[in-house]
This record gives C-alpha cells, sequence and structure tokens, in this order.
C-alpha cells in the first residue's frame, strides 16, 4: 500500500509580505533549503510514497522547484486551484486517495513523526485526525470571576492576576478517511473547522492527536524570524542526521 500525502502549497501568505511576492510560503529558505524540501523529505522518510502538491498563487516557481518528485524518490503530482478553496475544499476534486490519507499545510515546521500519527488514527477508528499541540495563552490582566446577582454591583467571588489559560491547537496536520470527502461540495470553499462541524453533525468520530515535540506554523515574520534562528539546532531531530547529511543542496 503506498501512502499518501497532500500538501497545502497554494496560499499567497500575505502576512509574510514582502517576502512572499516573489515567492510562494512554503518555497521560502529555512537554512539552506526550502521549507517545502524539509517537508518532502519527511514524508519520505515516514514512508509516504506519493505526495500531491495542491499548489495556486505562483504555482509555475513550486512545480520548478519540487519537479515531479525524482530527487526524492517519490512520485510528486500537482492538484491546480483555480481560485483558492480554502484548507479542505481542494480536497473534493483531487482524485481517488485510495485509503487513509495524510493533508497538511506546506509551511509547517515539526518533528512529528507523521507514520505514528497514522497508525493511531487507523488504530482509533477516527473518520479525521488532528494532530494537535498544547499551547499558553498569557494575559496582561487581573482576571475576576464575578457572581452576577441582584443589585448594582455583582459579587466577586476570585480573582486570578494574569493567568495563563492553556489550549490545545491544530497543528495543520491531519489524517482523514476518504469517506470524509463526501462532506465536501466540488468548488465549496470549506475550511478544516468547517469539516470538523460536519463530520460531527453526521456522528463520525474525529479524534485529537496530541504531540508535545517541536513544531512551528510559519504564518508570521516572527515564526519565519524563529524558524530560521532555530533550524540548524533542530534540522538533525527534523531530517535525522543520515538524511541530512544525504541531501546535497536543495533543489535549484
Amino acid at each position: 500500500m503506498v501512502e499518501r500525502a497532500v500538501v497545502l502549497a497554494g496560499g499567497k501568505g500575505s502576512r509574510l509580505g514582502p517576502y512572499t511576492t516573489v515567492l510562494p510560503k512554503p518555497l521560502l529558505p529555512i537554512g539552506d533549503r526550502a521549507i517545502l524540501d524539509v517537508v518532502v523529505r519527511q514524508l519520505c522518510n515516514c514512508g509516504f510514497g506519493r505526495i500531491t502538491l495542491a499548489v495556486g498563487y505562483l504555482s509555475h516557481l513550486v512545480r520548478a522547484v519540487m519537479g515531479d518528485g525524482s530527487r526524492y524518490d517519490i512520485a510528486i503530482d500537482y492538484h491546480e486551484e483555480e481560485e483558492p478553496l480554502g484548507t479542505v475544499g481542494a480536497l473534493a476534486t483531487i482524485g481517488d486517495v485510495g485509503n487513509s490519507f495524510l493533508v497538511m499545510n506546506g509551511d509547517v515546521l515539526t518533528a512529528l513523526d507523521y507514520r505514528v500519527l497514522m497508525e493511531a488514527h487507523r488504530a482509533s477508528g477516527n473518520a479525521l485526525t488532528i494532530a494537535t499541540h498544547p499551547r499558553v495563552i498569557r494575559t496582561d490582566y487581573g482576571v475576576l470571576h464575578v457572581d452576577d446577582g441582584a443589585g448594582p454591583t455583582g459579587r466577586v467571588v476570585g480573582f486570578e492576576e494574569k493567568p495563563e489559560i492553556p489550549f490545545m491547537v491544530s497543528m495543520g496536520v491531519y489524517i482523514l478517511e476518504p469517506r470524509t470527502l463526501e462532506f465536501i461540495e466540488p468548488g465549496e470553499r470549506l475550511d478544516l473547522p468547517d469539516l470538523v462541524l460536519r463530520l460531527l453533525e453526521a456522528g463520525e468520530k474525529v479524534g485529537s492527536y496530541l504531540f508535545e515535540g517541536f513544531w512551528l506554523d510559519i504564518g508570521r515574520h516572527e515564526d519565519y524570524e524563529q524558524a530560521i534562528r532555530d533550524f540548524d539546532n533542530v534540522r538533525h531531530e527534523l531530517l535525522g542526521e543520515h538524511a541530512y547529511a544525504a541531501a546535497d543542496t536543495s533543489p535549484q
């Protein structure tokens, strides 16, 4: 069975302008290679045999850099979006996906083992499994817990000075079963949260896979700057020493 991955590489990355006026976000350089080059090498190392790149903005550059996958010893094909269809809208017309398949954003840097994620998904019986990461939001304010009662003032029942609020956030990496595509209309713009709600309403199982290791979603200038700073320290964790040494240079 050939493991299949769909990498979303078609967005404009407006928040990373002006860099993304000349390069699509997944081709921005990290160390001596493009973000997308790192992602594809990781998928290869995890046993994926076919990758579909969903492209749109500056797609000719993605095609020119990534090619047909022969330099990675993997099959790469392309799905062109004539207009942006959101994070999962393109999946409806992407063709036969076979069995369980991985979908991920093309600007994610993480040490997550995609093979382990796939195995956990298949064992769970989920229709969709979302890779998640813990995050903490720190507020700069004192937060009051108030019991609204009669009269002009509420009764304060608690007070927290600048509390930290933990959240589980989506990493932009998902495993889907083929039946989830029945919930997406061809040509419809749809984001992942909308698909999750449709699946839940239909009684389908949606799961969360917790990963607490290295993860960066490169959506803002500060994220990209951090990725540049961190790459030399984490490249062994991302690619493995052998995989990195075997890689000659970034694709030209």
